[in-house]
């Protein structure tokens, strides 16, 4: 794979639409994402198709394979094209909004 199928990792989860803004996806990166296992805190952290990212996103946490860089943040349709879900949310795993704590 050449070097032109790389992006930032905050600019790629701001493309693919997983932070309205690339401050926020940022702060996502700081969090903590796992690489192909690796913990990655930085914003500036490379990744290409073919890898896979694990990271807490609200009540979930997703584990997402990077399925294309993808030139800009296009409509959601186009951003789903960018990934492959591999452990989409169920109703069953969140955590209901009714709970006392």
């Amino acid at each position: 794979m050449n070097d032109s199928a790389k992006i930032r990792l905050d600019k790629w989860l701001w493309h693919a639409r997983f932070a309205k803004t690339r401050g926020l996806a940022a702060k996502l990166c700081e969090n903590g994402i796992r690489i192909d296992g690796t913990l990655v805190m930085k914003p500036g952290a490379a990744v290409r198709p073919g890898q896979v990212l694990t990271f807490a996103l609200g009540r979930h946490v997703r584990v997402i394979e990077l399925v294309a860089v993808g030139p800009r943040r296009g409509p959601p349709e186009e951003a789903r094209t960018l990934y492959r879900d591999l452990a989409p949310p169920t109703p069953e795993t969140a955590i209901p909004r009714d709970l006392p704590f």
